[in-house]
């Protein structure tokens, strides 16, 4: 009897093993088919956070598989709007973690003081709240005035939603609270007017501001910057997407500019690792230097 068990978990095991290698195959496949067609490059995305977001959507479409999911999506452009928003992790807040921001504001703004003109780049800007926080931190420092933020994200509806301004008014509290612990120096409200229960950030911050689609996989350099801010987007690329990004950051950066990451990110193993200094490790800021 024991020997039928174990011959029957056996064969569990293999089917299991055989549908799980099926599976990849479908993914890989959705994946190159979602290139090939349309340019949306997920296929060095990390595998078990862009596994959870096709299954996300073959439930919400009453699927069965993947390659259930691909038929739809190659022809019905609305299922694919669905997918790329299941894609783009939009986690954000004003003055996100706000000892980065305390840091830039006493590290680097001191040197950004030197230059003429400014231009910073918020890559991944999602909804657009940290790049609303640079210009308040800015502003606060004398340095808005010459200062051109270039804000960009993959997902074109969400830059539409930065392009306004306007977020919702309870989170004002938590953004006021973060503000204040990122050494803000006035007080948050004065920033915002109320309106239909929403916070309308004043015209003037965005006045410098460009946002705009740009995809970190497929997208090439569009300026330089003397500062780029890419925070706690590449925890879901694998190493062949991250160096890539990577490449394209250092190629973006002028001599002596800096780089700001999120908490969970590093340099370190990056092909770019010797190309930098250190400003603050703990906040992950760095210095091109060669």
């Amino acid at each position: 009897m024991t020997m039928m068990n174990e011959a029957f978990d056996r064969m569990l095991m293999s089917e299991t093993e055989e549908v799980d290698e099926l599976e990849k195959i479908e993914i890989e496949l959705f994946l190159e088919a979602l290139y090939r067609h349309y340019g949306c490059d997920f296929r060095n995305y990390v595998s078990p956070s862009i596994r959870r977001r096709i299954w996300h959507r073959i439930y919400a479409e009453n699927l069965a598989t993947v390659s259930g999911l691909q038929e739809k999506v190659l022809h019905d452009r609305r299922v694919l709007k669905k997918l790329l928003a299941d894609f783009s992790i939009n986690v954000t807040e004003m003055f996100r973690d706000p000892s980065f921001f305390m840091n830039f504001r006493k590290k680097i703004v001191p040197l950004l003081k030197n230059y003429p003109s400014i231009r910073i780049w918020h890559a991944g800007c999602s909804t657009g709240e940290e790049a609303y926080s640079m210009a308040i931190l800015l502003y606060e420092e004398g340095l808005h005035h010459k200062t051109r933020i270039y804000a960009t994200d993959m997902n074109e509806d969400v830059v539409e939603v930065a392009k306004v301004g306007a977020f919702p008014l309870e989170k004002m509290q938590s953004y006021t609270k973060n503000y204040v612990n990122a050494g803000g120096k006035k007080a948050f409200c004065e920033y915002y007017t109320v309106k239909n229960e929403r916070a309308v950030f004043h015209p003037f911050l965005k006045e410098n501001i460009v946002f705009a689609p740009h995809n970190l996989a497929v997208d090439g350099s569009f300026n330089e910057f003397h500062v780029i801010i890419c925070r706690n987007v590449m925890i879901y690329f694998n190493n062949i997407l991250l160096n890539r990004v990577h490449d394209l950051f250092y190629e973006s950066l002028v001599m002596s500019g800096f780089l700001g990451l999120g908490n969970k990110e590093s340099i370190a193993f990056t092909s770019q690792t010797a190309f930098y200094e250190e400003m603050d490790i703990n906040e992950k800021l760095y210095r091109k230097i060669k």
